[in-house]
């Protein structure tokens, strides 16, 4: 089998598989697929994951740059489009010299980003991300109404095989972003092919450097070469000059789509021979071999919910949605230690939002941690009994944590606001929150302590609460609930 029917037939399996993980809200593909979003490049390098990071830079130093065109769900997704763009218009490749100064410079940019924590510049750049977003915002909501559709159809025929799940809007400048990137990578796909894999894309750039000490390369046999031009029409990553008889190793990715065009068997994937050519056509700066490795060293351092449908208040009635409350700090999943670490390692792919079952992650609207997974509790609470998004986290934001260990850690506490409360308010009893708050850290008690007849009030032990969500998602007050949980920028072990 040629190359370039290996290449294409390993990347679409990688591609399918990776999509219906970003696309599975049961949880039960992780188990299987997980290990797929484990192995791209910036997650790995953000959970210093070693086995990874060598294995990928192994497979690049003896394959080139194949990860680009196999395994990243986003370099697939632009070779899908670019060949969609070549049914219109065959050999519409060109040559053209490395945009070496860009791709630094947003490698640079993305090295100083992680440094630095800034989320959301990492998010915006990090390609495996930028396809997770993709999947979520754009595709998931079609998945979801196509799985009611066949709930609904099962019901009917008394069959639960299926079970619906919610569509909502969870961020709109997530969503934004998501269909702007989208349509960007497709023009420039459609257009030029790798354009952005090898201008903007900085795995690409570490890849690309690494890939041109590789063991087996693209090579030209000068004798049968017709000069033709076709291996240079077919590129899509315009790294090919058939008048100089050389390749761009760093913007490569393999693909064979050279070989495929080449009628006269002048090109060959197979051990690297020095040449004159070969070595004219990889001059690079000193400058510039410095600021990658330089680079490159920094980087390296560095269920558904059976209730969530009729949303009751404590079975009294049917509620309505609440207000979002103002959160001095925003609340981050138990396991993710602290908003630091969350910044600083998570890539914003949105796994953890698309896998949590209770609908109580959504991306953040906050510049500095935008699209990062931020928790509130409107459509659900954070369940005890729940660990997913430890589970799928890849990039080390969220650390795997186990059931008793979620039950001791306290991502923030519960505050009680007394002019929202329905008891003072309206005059009823209530005590939702004491009833439903899973670690005994709300008690009612007289509103005034001198009169034991008095309307009862919640009273928070904030030294027990894990900051749940609980009592937040059942108060029945509106539009602002009477009872909110406060998050803490480092999480506790009580």
């Amino acid at each position: 089998m040629r190359l370039h029917n290996i290449r294409a037939s390993l990347a679409v399996v990688f591609f399918t598989l990776i999509t219906a993980l970003l696309l599975d809200f049961t949880g039960t593909l992780h188990h299987w697929l997980g290990w797929m979003a484990k192995i791209q490049f910036l997650p790995a390098v953000l959970a210093l994951n070693v086995v990874v990071i060598i294995a990928l830079v192994v497979l690049t130093l003896v394959f080139g740059r194949i990860y680009c065109s196999v395994i990243c769900p986003l370099g697939v997704m632009q070779d899908i489009i670019s060949h969609i763009g070549g049914w219109r218009k065959k050999n519409r490749f060109t040559h053209s010299p490395a945009l070496t100064w860009l791709r630094l410079a947003m490698l640079a940019v993305m090295v100083v980003a992680i440094v630095a924590g800034i989320g959301s510049l990492v998010a915006l750049l990090a390609p495996y991300s930028s396809y997770g977003r993709i999947v979520n915002n754009l595709l998931q909501p079609f998945y979801l109404w196509g799985n009611n559709a066949l709930a609904a159809i099962a019901e009917h025929y008394g069959s639960y095989a299926f079970y619906g799940r919610e569509v909502w809007f969870k961020s709109l400048p997530t969503f934004i972003i998501a269909l702007v990137t989208f349509v960007a990578i497709a023009v420039l796909a459609w257009r030029g092919g790798r354009t952005y894999c090898n201008t903007i894309c900085p795995v690409g750039t570490v890849l690309g450097y690494l890939s041109k000490f590789s063991l087996l390369k693209i090579q030209f046999d000068t004798d049968k070469c017709k000069n033709c031009s076709l291996c240079t029409k077919n590129c899509k990553a315009s790294c090919i000059d058939y008048k100089s008889h050389t390749v761009d190793y760093t913007r490569c990715v393999a693909c064979g789509n050279c070989l495929e065009s080449c009628k006269f068997g002048a090109l060959s994937y197979g051990l690297a021979k020095k040449s004159r050519q070969a070595d004219t056509s990889q001059k690079t700066t000193d400058t510039a071999r410095r600021a990658f490795l330089m680079g490159g060293a920094i980087v390296a351092a560095d269920t558904a919910l059976a209730q969530a449908g009729k949303k009751v208040d404590g079975g009294l009635a049917v509620i309505e949605d609440k207000a979002v409350p103002r959160r001095k700090q925003p609340l981050t999943p138990p396991g993710s230690i602290s908003a630091k670490n969350m910044a600083q390692h998570c890539t914003a792919c949105q796994l953890c939002v698309a896998q949590c079952p209770n609908d109580v992650l959504r991306p953040s609207g906050n510049l500095l941690t935008l699209m990062q997974p931020t928790m509130s509790y409107e459509r659900g609470y954070c369940r005890p009994e729940c660990n997913r998004c430890s589970q799928v986290c890849p990039a080390g934001a969220i650390k795997p944590i186990g059931l008793d260990d979620k039950s001791a850690i306290q991502i923030g506490h519960a505050v009680w606001v007394k002019e929202n409360c329905v008891v003072l308010n309206d005059g009823v009893a209530c005590g939702n929150c004491a009833r439903h708050c899973p670690s005994g850290a709300i008690m009612m008690v007289p509103s005034n302590p001198d009169d034991d007849l008095s309307p009862m009030v919640p009273a928070v032990d904030a030294a027990k609460c894990i900051g749940c969500g609980a009592c937040e998602y059942v108060c029945p007050a509106r539009p602002l609930g009477a009872i909110y949980v406060e998050g803490h920028e480092v999480h506790k072990i009580i």
